[in-house]
């Protein structure tokens, strides 16, 4: 009777491995029929997905824009009405308001070359560039000269 269980046991064994085997096949066939299936609807995915990522807009500057930063960019109106008006007009954070000789008075004093500097680093509570980071020196110190003379000054470029 013992050789009989080691016959059985043997036999289960062998139906094991056999089947782990086969089992092994089977499941690979399976992964790999399934990647190549679905190549081509992986590369739909992926353009849609592309698509679905898309900046919202785009910016182009218009020829007159373009035109206009070639030839020196914005004048200084331009630049103050875009960046400097809401802090400048109001007095936001102590910023002196456009055409207040009063306030204005000891920063003329400093001279036109170290106000543009400031407006250009940034000083206390106004940010480089009054925040926009896209104006190029010229036109900030363009806005500068424009508050400053409408403000008392007798600044020239």
């Amino acid at each position: 009777m013992n050789l009989e269980k080691e016959k059985n046991v043997l036999f289960e064994l062998t139906i094991i491995i056999v089947g782990a085997i086969v089992g092994g096949i089977l499941f690979i066939s399976f992964v790999t029929y399934d990647f190549k299936s679905s190549t081509s609807s992986n590369v739909m995915v992926e353009s849609k997905i592309k698509e679905n990522i898309q900046p919202v807009a785009k910016v182009e500057l218009s020829q007159a824009i373009a035109e206009g930063s070639a030839s020196g960019g914005k004048s200084g109106e331009e630049v103050y009405k875009a960046a400097c008006l809401m802090c400048h007009q109001a007095g936001m954070l102590n910023a002196p308001k456009f055409g207040d000789v009063q306030a204005w008075a000891p920063r003329i004093a400093q001279g036109y070359e170290v106000l543009v500097q400031h407006a250009i680093k940034g000083i206390r509570s106004m940010p480089a560039k009054g925040g926009n980071a896209s104006l190029s020196d010229n036109e900030v110190a363009s806005a500068v000269l424009y508050m400053s003379n409408s403000s008392g000054a007798n600044f020239k470029k």
